[in-house]
């Protein structure tokens, strides 16, 4: 196995075995789905046309919510110094662990989508614009997410401050990603232009966060 694929491999890993992984993401989705038929009352129409922005109001707290993970236990045994020391491209290193972290964490919430769309009476077509928004909008908030993880990862109650640094980045990816879901229940053709926004957006992250992540890393342990 080669070095990159073995370090995925144990991201993959530590990612389920710390905090429950792509399960206690998954959990903390359905209780934000559900919570808000309890606040909005019964009405199926109104909660299907709100169905794409609570699934990805859900999805985007549920990344925030081991975000702060990412980094933590390689700072706290000493694997982020080695990194660092090591002479591997630091930037690819940031890669590989954001991709674990989003197999881990991310795509169970794509997969749980479907399945949570149904108690939000959901109709076919959007369900699935939804999804497909989801599958290409929720790499950007793990690759905008990496940023504010390695800003933080210095300090002690860095969790804290980490959704307030990624939130505001993050708003465009939710605005698009309903927009493109929403525009299918009213004209399919208006899916395209803001679905390819989310991708432009995604791009750009996986262009940048790698960079700005080992940055702020090599900074922060200085």
């Amino acid at each position: 196995m080669s070095p990159l694929a073995a370090l995925y491999v144990r991201e993959l890993r530590l990612s389920v075995r710390i905090g429950g992984g792509a399960l206690m993401g998954v959990l903390f989705y359905l209780i934000v789905v559900t919570t808000f038929p309890f606040a909005i009352g019964p009405d199926l129409n109104l909660l299907s046309r709100l169905g794409p922005a609570i699934l990805w109001i859900g999805a985007l707290l549920a990344t925030l919510l081991g975000l702060d993970r990412l980094f933590e236990a390689d700072r706290d045994d000493g694997a982020l110094d080695l990194m660092i020391a090591s002479g591997r491209s630091l930037e690819l290193l940031v890669i590989v662990k954001v991709m674990a972290h989003w197999t881990a964490t991310g795509l169970p919430l794509v997969v749980a989508a479907p399945f949570l769309s149904l108690l939000l009476a959901m109709p076919a077509d959007v369900t699935l614009a939804t999804v497909a928004t989801l599958l290409a909008g929720t790499p950007a908030l793990t690759l905008l997410g990496a940023i504010g993880a390695g800003l933080t990862v210095s300090l002690r109650r860095g969790g804290l401050l980490l959704p307030i640094l990624v939130l505001p980045f993050a708003v465009p990816v939710l605005i698009f990603g309903v927009a493109a879901a929403t525009a299918v229940a009213f004209d399919p053709a208006a899916f395209r232009t803001p679905f390819l926004l989310i991708v432009a957006l995604t791009l750009t992250a996986a262009a940048i966060s790698p960079i700005a992540t080992a940055a702020a890393l090599r900074n922060g342990l200085d």
